[in-house]
């Protein structure tokens, strides 16, 4: 099921028919959540259902309503049956370059900049309208600054004082370690394997 953000009228219901909570708030507290290593992995699959679904005692088959919700995460656009191996991909190594959790102000401010959208009192707003605003948010707005200095990467960089400056930058605007110690192991482990 494809859905496009100019034609179609935005779903608050999955594709197998349970009424989902669509707004933007929700899907970040489920980045949020899927990110906390204090909560253990079987209980971040109950948390999640009970966040997004209204009422989990009408979800007959959980594999369904997981391929559900995560469909309804990323926006609609991948299909049901590529969403374990899209969420695998999504989950590799990739460098983060954002956290609702640490830039929540800087998040903030950049929707009220650009969009003159207060997030903290605006009632409602449909996560998949969220998604498109975040992704096209400018580059003038401090935010994106920041982003552009966690992901860019100085060692192509040839003039040393422009190498200093953004170096200095991305140590200043670098988002906390969050892994676990047995994470950083491995992640070590791995990069000399």
């Amino acid at each position: 099921m494809y859905y496009n953000l100019l034609l179609n009228k935005l779903p608050n219901i999955t594709p197998s028919g349970l009424k989902i909570r669509s707004d933007f708030r929700e899907s970040i507290k489920f980045e949020l959540l899927m990110q906390d290593n204090s909560v253990k992995e079987r209980d971040k699959l109950m948390l999640a259902l009970n966040l997004y679904y209204y009422d989990t005692s009408q979800i007959n088959d959980i594999q369904v309503a997981v391929d559900d919700l995560l469909w309804f995460y990323k926006g609609g656009k991948i299909e049901r049956k590529n969403v374990d191996e899209k969420v695998k991909k999504d989950n590799s190594k990739e460098k983060q370059i954002y956290s609702y959790e640490f830039d929540a102000e800087y998040i903030y401010s950049a929707f009220l900049e650009q969009y003159n959208i207060d997030l903290n009192s605006i009632k409602y707003l449909h996560w998949w309208k969220f998604r498109a605003l975040f992704s096209s948010l400018n580059e003038k707005t401090q935010f994106s600054k920041i982003m552009g200095y966690r992901s860019m990467n100085t060692s192509k960089i040839k003039d040393k004082d422009m190498k200093k400056h953004y170096e200095k930058m991305k140590k200043l605007y670098a988002l906390p370690d969050m892994r676990t110690e047995e994470q950083k192991e491995n992640d070590f482990a791995e990069a000399f394997s």
